[in-house]
């Protein structure tokens, strides 16, 4: 005898996540703990090596030293990345935690589907609303020390150089790059992590998982979400102040990828590519691990009052 057809009411209800300023404030101080700490070296690092390809780790770590001691791999810290870092993370988990909601629902899509286009939202919510100006400042305190006239320049000065030049569209120079590497950057992140941790579950699915398995579907997906970084070499180098007498002017997405591959081949596509997975698994267990316990102990707390 054939089973019944589950119905609608047997499916699980799906519940959209209140708005929380709370929920934005944790992404806030969860985002500048990890840049504040190992994030900004990691970001310094993998720069460094991004805009001057013939330069391996070692290199990159004592050119960093060299430049600036112990504080050269904060460089960019104050107030860019505290600015950048303050208000993505708030965006990031409003959108995604958004979108995901909505794909569930309404589309039926898995978790790891919805969290791939939440991921994805939330990405292109962070380029275009906070990442733009600051990741472009990050990158020319890392590399404008090889631009003569500008080395001893406030970050304040050369920001109000570059806006009187090229209005706001020169401070935001490389966005498209930025949308299109958050956009991959957290749709692998958040899409791979829940994969992970749904083929930890197995069978059974309403089993909480642990926290060090937890931790490993967040480092899992933080690594294997670099996989996209040739498009974070060409932001780079779209951003760099970094001069080369065969550097095309205005450059775009392809006549930088073309660039590169003139100069470099294939393997100039995946410079820093070792930092930035440090940096990827660091950032994803500080956001995806992080705010979720840190957002489970606040409605835990919140439902014993």
């Amino acid at each position: 005898m054939a089973a019944p057809a589950p119905t609608a009411a047997s499916a699980p209800v799906i519940k959209k996540k209140a708005f929380s300023w709370q929920n934005l404030a944790i992404g806030a101080a969860i985002q500048t703990f990890e840049v504040s700490t190992l994030g900004q070296p990691f970001e310094v690092v993998k720069t460094h090596m991004a805009a001057h390809r013939g330069d391996n780790l070692a290199m990159a770590i004592k050119k960093t030293y060299q430049r600036g001691g112990m504080r050269g791999f904060w460089q960019g810290l104050i107030p860019w990345a505290w600015i950048e870092a303050s208000t993505k993370g708030g965006v990031l988990l409003f959108a995604s935690s958004e979108l995901e909601y909505h794909a569930r629902a309404k589309f039926n899509l898995s978790p790891a589907w919805a969290g791939l286009v939440g991921g994805c939202g939330g990405g292109l919510a962070q380029a275009y609303t906070t990442m733009g100006f600051c990741t472009f400042m990050k990158t020319v305190e890392v590399t404008r020390h090889k631009a003569a006239g500008t080395a001893n320049l406030s970050t304040w000065a050369v920001a109000a150089d570059v806006f009187r030049r090229e209005g706001i569209r020169g401070l935001n120079k490389g966005v498209s790059a930025v949308a299109v590497r958050q956009m991959t950057n957290w749709g692998s992140r958040l899409g791979i992590s829940r994969l992970t941790e749904k083929i930890m579950k197995g069978d059974d699915t309403h089993r909480k998982l642990t926290v060090p398995e937890r931790i490993a579907s967040a480092v899992i997906g933080g690594a294997l979400a670099c996989w996209n970084q040739p498009i974070e070499v060409i932001r780079v180098e779209m951003q760099s102040q970094a001069k080369a007498a065969d550097r095309p002017q205005n450059l775009n997405i392809w006549s930088t990828a073309k660039y590169i591959y003139q100069r470099n081949g294939v393997r100039g596509f995946y410079r820093g590519v070792t930092p930035r997975i440090g940096l990827s698994v660091y950032l994803t267990v500080c956001m995806v691990f992080g705010g979720d316990q840190i957002k489970a102990y606040f409605a835990e707390k919140s439902n014993k009052e």
